[in-house]
């Protein structure tokens, strides 16, 4: 097995962050051509393929894509710790990596982490976002601390990791002011055959919701699927159509997006999770997020 070659990773790292070899050679203070020739070394020691031409441009492969979240973490921990070097009366600040499903509304997820930087030790707070499953991965190897989730971590993955529940809320529906004034009726049955944005299959609530429309007997027209919540929640700013999220939010959720709520529905519940890998919480950061779920946010 190679060993890894320090300054080649450094050199990949700011040709990916710069996007040329020739304004990555004007940082280090190089030639193009040594920066080249080190970046082909590099690449056949891993034996991997690492950038690839797309006319005048560079462009990272998959494993590009995956060795450069790597180097990302080494070089900021590595200026990190120069600056400590630099001034040794410096309080250490602590890292602290979320990763936050796709599924879960942004507002929630701002509103339960946001009391970890009121701490009283300095934190730097690191947010991922992603598919749970890609999130997990990362908990397994260390590389987040807490996963904020719409559901537990399945069964049968091989991670070691733990539920905490923080939360369940109902929730409401919410449209713009003009497609709202277009609606036939009183709620919930003016949801037939208006345009419905729905969460996609990676939302918990996904199956929940179309069995609730099927036991109301409403039939919305589903104009799109979504497996981002933002990306659900900025088409139904542009008026695209109706959609759901959790009712802990509704007030901000009006107010972010300039939206109107319709209506509510207590029996149709969203839950949030924190899957950590630690049985019982005892990182101030998720103790503080814990209690901010509990007594605040869906208390």
């Amino acid at each position: 097995m190679p060993s890894l070659n320090f300054k080649h990773l450094r050199y990949f790292w700011m040709v990916a962050k710069t996007g040329s070899i020739a304004r990555a050679a004007e940082q280090l203070h190089l030639t193009p051509q040594s920066i080249s020739g080190q970046l082909s070394e590099f690449s056949a020691t891993l034996g991997v393929e690492l950038l690839r031409r797309t006319g005048r441009n560079l462009e990272l492969t998959d494993t590009g894509r995956r060795i450069l979240s790597y180097a990302e973490d080494i070089f900021s921990s590595g200026d990190e710790l120069l600056e400590i070097v630099r001034d040794a009366s410096r309080t250490t600040t602590t890292t602290f990596r979320v990763g936050c499903a796709d599924s879960v509304s942004k507002l929630i997820a701002c509103r339960l982490v946001a009391p970890a930087l009121e701490l009283a030790d300095p934190l730097r707070l690191i947010c991922r976002e992603g598919r749970l499953a890609s999130l997990l991965a990362d908990l397994a190897v260390h590389r987040l601390d807490l996963i904020i989730a719409d559901r537990p971590m399945p069964a049968h993955l091989s991670v070691r990791g733990y539920n905490h529940l923080l939360g369940e809320s109902g929730m409401t529906v919410f449209a713009t002011a003009a497609l709202a004034a277009t609606l036939d009726g009183p709620f919930p049955g003016c949801l037939n055959r208006a345009p419905l944005l729905l969460p996609g299959e990676d939302f918990a609530i996904h199956h929940r919701l179309l069995q609730w429309l099927g036991d109301s007997n409403l039939h919305p027209r589903i104009v799109g699927e979504f497996d981002d919540s933002a990306m659900m929640q900025a088409f139904g700013q542009s008026g695209a159509g109706l959609f759901f999220a959790p009712s802990v939010i509704a007030r901000q959720m009006c107010e972010q997006y300039a939206v109107v709520a319709l209506g509510q529905v207590d029996t149709l519940v969203e839950q949030v999770y924190a899957i950590t890998s630690e049985r019982r919480l005892s990182h101030p950061a998720t103790v503080a997020i814990s209690q901010t779920a509990r007594r605040g946010l869906f208390a």
